[in-house]
């Protein structure tokens, strides 16, 4: 059974900073690229990081030098560290497995002004 687990989210300031992770099985965990999106109330779901099974790493402009995608494929677990986070940050982070196809079931993120 394939599961994906995200963890991590809370509520915090602006400026401070959260890890997300993004903790898998019943899945071949190194063989597939993992995404981390985001989903705001009334905004579609957007692309926030990537990293491939190789360690690729991708960003959205919005967040570039603010977060940093990771893997540990001997945990099977993938994380989202958020720095200098911003009140337009705030969303429902979920982490996707590209070769399944799979999604976990998010995380919320909240950041105060």
């Amino acid at each position: 059974q394939v599961q994906l687990v995200e963890s991590g989210g809370g509520l915090v300031q602006a400026e401070e900073s959260l890890r997300l992770s993004c903790a898998a099985s019943g899945i071949i965990f190194s063989l597939t690229a993992i995404g981390w999106y985001r989903q705001a109330p009334g905004n579609q779901r957007e692309l926030v990081a990537t990293i491939t099974s190789g360690g690729e790493t991708n960003y959205a402009d919005s967040v570039k030098g603010r977060f940093t995608i990771s893997r540990d494929n001997a945990k099977k677990t993938a994380y989202l560290q958020m720095n200098s986070l911003k009140p337009e940050d705030t969303a429902v982070y979920y982490c996707h497995a590209n070769l399944y196809n799979y999604w976990g079931q998010g995380t919320q993120v909240t950041v105060s002004s």
